[in-house]
C-alpha cells in the first residue's frame, strides 16, 4: 500500500541526528531506498561520495517513494575525508573484521554513543560502504568505531537500504524513548466478575437443555473447563454481550424452516423413513454427526413439518414458548422441542414400517427417562385440521 502511514499533512521538522555517508553506492535505486529508510526513522542528512550514475538520478526518486526532500539536500563529495571533515565522531558500518584496534559495537550500542554527541552540538557521521565489496580498510581507519550487525555468517551481505533501515531504527527507537506512535484506545472495560458469571449461567442453561453434560460424573470437571476458556480471554464487556447473543442466537436457532432444501416434501418423507428404519432411532455418539444430520433435516422440512413450523411461529398463544425444530437432544433429534417446557412434538407419517414405529418407540422412552413430555401429531391431521392441532398443542403447553 503506497503511502500507508504517510501523513502529508503533518510537518517535516529535522531534528538533530547524525548524517548518513554512502561511499560509492553502485545504483540509484539502492540511494533512493535507503532515503526512505532514513525519512521513516528521522534522518535528513545525506552524503554521497562519488556516487558511480549520474546524479540527480530519477531512478532514485522513484524508489525514494515520496522522501525527495532528502534526495534534493543531499551532497556530493568527491572522497570520504571530505564527507567527514566536519565531523567529530564517525563509526563504519561494516560486516567484514578489518582487524583494526577499533570498539566494536551493534547498532543499538551505537546509538547510545552518538546520542550525546548529538545533544551537546556535534556532527556525527554513521558510513556505509560499497553494494559489492563495503568499506575498504584505509577508509575504516577513519572512523571512531566499527558498526556490525549479528547476521548469519554465511551470508553476512545486506543490501545497503537494509543496512541504512537497521541502523537507523536503533538511532530513532532511543530517541523517540521507544514509543510506539499509537496504541488502539479500548473501547470497552473489562467485563466484571459479574457479568462473566451470568454469561456461564445462561451458557450452561442452554448446554444443560441439550443434554451436553454427559456422563454425570464428568460435568463438574467440564464445567471449570468451559469457564477457563473464557477466563483466558480475559473478555471486555462488550465481549460478553457479543458472546451471550452469540449462544442465544444458536441456542434459539432459526426462525423457520429454509427455503431451498434440495428434498421436495415427498423425497423429506422418504429420508425420515429411511433413517428410521435403518439408524435404529438415534444417530452416531459423535457429536458432529449429530448436528449435520439435524442441519439436514432442518434444511429439508416435510409439507407437515413446514405447514406446523408456520402456524406454531404465528400463534400468539405459543410465542416465547421456545419452540425449535429439528434439534438434537442427546443423540436423538426430533421434529420440535421446547427445551423450557420439556415438550417434544413428533410429527406421525402414515403407514409407519415396524421397524421406524420400533425406533420411535425407543426414542420415546430415552426421553421420557428424562422427563420429556411426548405429543404425537399424525400428518394428516396436520393437513386437515390445523387449527384443531394447535388447540392440541396449546394443552399440551398449559395455555390457555
Amino acid at each position: 500500500m503506497p503511502g500507508a502511514g504517510t501523513d502529508k499533512t503533518k510537518l517535516w521538522r529535522a531534528e538533530p541526528a547524525p548524517v548518513v555517508v554512502l561511499v560509492e553506492p553502485q545504483l540509484g535505486e539502492n540511494i533512493g531506498a535507503a532515503a526512505r529508510a532514513m525519512a521513516n526513522f528521522g534522518l535528513s542528512r545525506l552524503r554521497l561520495v562519488k556516487p558511480r550514475q549520474r546524479w540527480p538520478n530519477d531512478k532514485a526518486r522513484m524508489m525514494a517513494a515520496g522522501a525527495d526532500r532528502i534526495l534534493d539536500d543531499a551532497v556530493l563529495f568527491d572522497s570520504l575525508t571530505g564527507a567527514l571533515a566536519d565531523c567529530s565522531f564517525a563509526l563504519a558500518t561494516t560486516a567484514r573484521a578489518h582487524d583494526q584496534a577499533k570498539r566494536v559495537v551493534g547498532a543499538a550500542e551505537a546509538a547510545r554513543d552518538i546520542a550525546p554527541r548529538i545533544e551537546a552540538g556535534e556532527t556525527v557521521a554513521i558510513v556505509f560502504g560499497r553494494e559489492r565489496n563495503g568499506l575498504e580498510n584505509d577508509e575504516v581507519a577513519l572512523a571512531d568505531r566499527i558498526v556490525t550487525l549479528p547476521v548469519n555468517p554465511a551470508f553476512a551481505s545486506l543490501n545497503l537500504a537494509q543496512a541504512v533501515v537497521i541502523v537507523a531504527y536503533e538511532w530513532f527507537k532511543l530517541k523517540s524513548g521507544d514509543q510506539l506512535p499509537f496504541s488502539m484506545p479500548q473501547k470497552s472495560p473489562s467485563a466484571p466478575k459479574q457479568q462473566l458469571l451470568a454469561f456461564f449461567a445462561s451458557l450452561e442453561r442452554e448446554l444443560e437443555q441439550v443434554e451436553f453434560f454427559r456422563p454425570p460424573d464428568k460435568r463438574e470437571t467440564m464445567q471449570i473447563n468451559l469457564r477457563n476458556i473464557f477466563t483466558r480471554m480475559q473478555p471486555t464487556q462488550q465481549d460478553i454481550q457479543t458472546l451471550h447473543g452469540v449462544i442465544m442466537a444458536i441456542a434459539q436457532g432459526r426462525k423457520g424452516p429454509a427455503r431451498g432444501g434440495v428434498l421436495d416434501g415427498e423425497e423429506a418423507e422418504m429420508l425420515r423413513a429411511l433413517l428410521a428404519e435403518h439408524g435404529g432411532g438415534r444417530v452416531p455418539n459423535e457429536r458432529g454427526p449429530v448436528r449435520g444430520l439435524a442441519r439436514l433435516l432442518r434444511r429439508n422440512p416435510t409439507d407437515a413439518e413446514r405447514a406446523l413450523w408456520q402456524a406454531l411461529t404465528n400463534d400468539r398463544r405459543l410465542a416465547g414458548r421456545g419452540f425449535k425444530r429439528q434439534t438434537p437432544i442427546g443423540q436423538h433429534i426430533c421434529d420440535f422441542v421446547s427445551f423450557p417446557l420439556r415438550l417434544v412434538i413428533e410429527v406421525v407419517p402414515p403407514d409407519e414400517s415396524a421397524p421406524a414405529a420400533k425406533a420411535r418407540a425407543d426414542k420415546y422412552a430415552w426421553l421420557k427417562e428424562r422427563n420429556y413430555r411426548i405429543l404425537e401429531l399424525p400428518t394428516r391431521a396436520i393437513e386437515t385440521g390445523m387449527a384443531e392441532t394447535l388447540e392440541r398443542i396449546v394443552g399440551a403447553t398449559g395455555g390457555d
